[in-house]
C-alpha cells in the first residue's frame, strides 16, 4: 500500500486559538476534540504517522481530516481577511470538524402521508368503529390501511410518527 502524500496544514493565529479551545474542551464531543488536535499537530508539521500514534488513530484517519482541512483552509483564510467574527469562525470550524451529512435511506413516506396518518390519530377511535379508548400503533396502522392512505406500513413506523413532535 502506498503512503499518501503529506498534506500541508495552515492555521491562522485566530484559528489556532479556536482549535486549542476545542482540543482542551471537556464538554465538546470527543470526536471534535480529536479532530482539532489532528489539525493543530498537522499545522506544526508533525507527520501523520506521529499524529496517529499520539492520538491513537490510524494514519488514514489522520489523513482524512488533514485533507478535509486543506480543502477549506483557503476559504477560511479569505473569510478571516473579510473580517468574520471569532464567534462565527468558531462555528464554521466546528462545522468543518463535524461529520458530514450522510445520504441515508430515502424517506418511504411523504410528509403529506404522515400528516394524514396523524390526522386519523387525532380522531376518536370509536368514530371509526374501533372498540378501543385510544389509538395504539397497531390499531392506527390497520385503520390507515383500511382507509387506503397507505398500501402497507409497519406498526413501528406508525409508532414513530405518533412520537413526532412539531417544533
Amino acid at each position: 500500500m502506498s503512503v499518501p502524500k503529506t498534506i500541508e496544514i495552515k492555521v491562522s493565529k485566530q484559528q489556532k486559538e479556536i482549535l486549542e479551545e476545542i482540543s482542551k474542551s471537556r464538554t465538546k464531543a470527543s470526536r471534535l476534540v480529536e479532530r482539532a488536535k489532528i489539525i493543530l499537530l498537522g499545522s506544526e508539521q508533525v507527520s501523520g504517522k506521529e499524529i496517529g500514534e499520539r492520538i491513537e488513530l490510524s494514519r488514514s484517519r489522520v489523513w482524512v481530516w488533514r485533507k478535509r482541512w486543506s480543502e477549506v483552509q483557503g476559504e477560511l483564510e479569505k473569510q478571516e481577511q473579510e473580517g468574520i467574527s471569532i464567534k462565527e469562525e468558531s462555528k464554521r470550524i466546528e462545522g468543518i470538524l463535524n461529520d458530514r451529512a450522510r445520504a441515508g435511506c430515502p424517506a418511504k413516506f411523504e410528509v403529506e402521508t404522515i400528516l394524514k396518518i396523524l390526522l386519523v390519530a387525532q380522531e376518536e377511535p370509536e368514530e371509526s368503529g374501533r372498540l378501543v379508548s385510544h389509538w395504539t400503533p397497531r390499531e392506527l396502522r390497520q385503520e390507515v390501511i383500511k382507509r387506503e392512505i397507505v398500501d402497507e406500513i409497519s406498526t413501528r413506523s406508525v409508532g414513530r410518527f405518533l412520537k413526532m413532535r412539531v417544533a
